[in-house]
């Protein structure tokens, strides 16, 4: 989704936000960093976007009341994007509004770098972008160096990790009047509320509806209304629960596009239980304000996600697990009255 091989590091400004609520200040640097090598650059290049590169969602900034122009961020990239001569002093206002939104306890101070890149690619095109990225975790290193026909070891304490970006995002100069493109990492620790501020409070985002996100939606909806909400209509086995798992993620890997009916049919099959899934869907669209087409293009990538959450394990009490990935007629179920207990009866041909 993200590559950087053709991107550089055009400006850096590198400010300190602390938590108010903690009675934390902020600190504003009076000028952009200056890099004095060709190592550091390629330092901050890897540490700033090697994350991006298995990121899938693309967001849009947005506001609460409708009015794009009313969001913090959007305002300020649209300065720097249209006169480059702003971007240290927009640096300082992005400081500022993310110390405004820093306020619950949990949240961290750190380092706020805001950076001008060239030519960070997504989905393929080449394009000016603005990174916003916080460090909040510090940690220390030690180091071995030779010293008198032998070796010294020393330490750095503080010191960040370049493989371990806790914040960032990424504002691409394109479809401005949508509220740009925007790829996000956030490595959140503390909470619910500490997990809602760099993207609700900070940035304020909303997803883009494309491919990858009907995709995971449409899976993810389908996953929730299988484990949770079916049993509320219908007595059906785990077994049976894990088989409609599997009929699904196979129409998902086997299709190009998604049909709704011809996936109802070719999947649930069930009359009732279609309705009782596409008023399932519906609700998740009223809920979320994200409606999902009936028809759409199936991302491989958003596939490959949800394939990791799907379930298809059978566990019985602590004493087996049967993983189940075919067919779901070669398995029974039924109870001992000697032995008072349910069991499984399993077919197959051959041992592997």
């Amino acid at each position: 989704m993200v590559t950087f091989f053709e991107a550089s590091l055009d400006t850096i400004s590198v400010h300190h936000v602390g938590n108010q609520s903690q009675e934390e200040m902020y600190a504003l640097s009076e000028q952009p960093l200056e890099l004095k090598d060709e190592i550091i650059p390629n330092l901050l290049m890897q540490y700033f976007l090697k994350p991006f590169e298995k990121a899938n969602e693309v967001y849009h900034l947005m506001h609460s009341s409708g009015d794009l122009e009313l969001n913090e961020l959007h305002h300020f990239a649209t300065q720097v994007f249209d006169d480059n001569t702003k971007f240290h002093e927009a640096s300082e206002k992005i400081a500022k509004h993310l110390y405004k939104v820093t306020n619950h306890p949990n949240i961290k101070g750190g380092e706020l770098y805001v950076v001008y890149f060239n030519k960070v690619q997504i989905e393929g095109n080449p394009l000016d972008a603005i990174g916003i990225f916080k460090s909040e975790n510090k940690e220390t290193y030690l180091k071995v160096y030779p010293d008198k026909g032998g070796f010294q070891v020393d330490y750095e304490q503080d010191a960040i990790n370049i493989n371990k970006l806790d914040k960032g995002v990424l504002i691409f100069n394109i479809e401005k009047e949508n509220g740009y493109k925007v790829v996000v990492v956030d490595k959140t620790n503390g909470g619910q509320e500490a997990a809602r501020f760099w993207k609700d409070d900070f940035l304020q985002l909303k997803i883009r509806n494309d491919s990858f996100n009907q995709t995971n939606n449409t899976l993810g909806i389908y996953k929730n209304f299988i484990t949770e909400k079916i049993d509320e209509e219908f007595e059906m086995s785990k077994a049976d629960k894990i088989d409609l798992l599997n009929r699904s993620m196979k129409y998902f890997k086997e299709k190009e596009t998604f049909d709704m009916e011809e996936f109802s049919n070719e999947v649930i099959g069930n009359e009732q239980a279609i309705e009782s899934f596409k008023n399932f869907k519906n609700q998740y669209e009223q809920e979320f304000d994200s409606p999902i087409a009936d028809n759409f293009v199936i991302s491989e990538n958003a596939v490959k996600k949800q394939a990791r959450v799907y379930k298809s394990v059978l566990k019985l009490d602590k004493n087996f697990h049967i993983y189940i990935h075919g067919d779901k007629e070669l398995i029974e179920k039924g109870f001992d009255d000697g032995r008072a207990m349910n069991y499984y009866k399993v077919y197959f041909k051959e041992e592997a």
